[in-house]
């Protein structure tokens, strides 16, 4: 998986950096505590620039986060904790996330974007109360790039500062990966199988 990873980027370049990142905050097949870090080792190799790499996934972060935040302003909170309803089993959101984001927004305002982004469980969904509350587009942008620039820079760092035990860590990382998307794929079909809808 270390190796699939890493040579796909190497690949795709800085889109598949982008793309990876985009999907990660609409729906995340591959969390960015990997995408990141795998990304960070090109970069050490010399396959790819940091100054790209972070661009690319500051900018797939925040395209990931957009359908979010517009989904939210456009559609309400009525009919987005609706939506959110019908196909949780699917997104993995129910309508009490959308609510536990909101609340997460009402209780620590604008500045919970900046430090929404920085939290893993809560980077998504905290465009829901941001788009919800009609936030300006300007502020959302400015808050939600400022704090995925400092994760994915935090991220990317850590695997860029191995660079000289890249190959060994490999060896390590390799089977960890393995097991870690395994247990989100396990859990997802875990949660797709069990899921009941949540009592009218």
């Amino acid at each position: 998986m270390f190796k699939f990873i890493t040579e796909f980027l190497e690949t795709s370049g800085y889109l598949g950096v982008f793309v990876l990142m985009a999907l990660e905050n609409i729906f995340p097949p591959i969390p960015s505590e990997l995408i990141m870090p795998f990304a960070g080792f090109v970069v050490a190799r010399g396959d790819l620039s940091l100054a790209g790499v972070l661009l690319a996934g500051t900018a797939g972060s925040i395209a990931g986060a957009l359908p979010w935040y517009y989904g939210a302003r456009i559609f309400g909170k009525e009919r987005l904790k609706s939506f959110a309803g019908r196909h949780a089993r699917w997104l993995t959101v129910t309508s009490d996330d959308v609510d536990g984001a909101i609340g997460v927004f009402n209780r620590h305002g604008r500045l919970a974007v900046l430090f929404g982004r920085l939290i893993p469980a809560i980077r998504t969904l905290i465009s829901v109360p941001a788009g919800l509350a009609r936030m300006p587009i300007s502020q959302f942008l400015l808050y939600s790039t400022i704090g995925s620039l400092v994760w994915t820079a935090f991220l990317t760092a850590g695997g860029f500062l191995l660079e000289s035990n890249y190959e060994r860590i490999g060896v390590y990382i390799d089977p960890v990966s393995k097991i870690i998307l395994g247990a989100l794929l396990g859990w997802y079909l875990y949660r797709v199988v069990t899921y009941r809808p949540e009592k009218a």
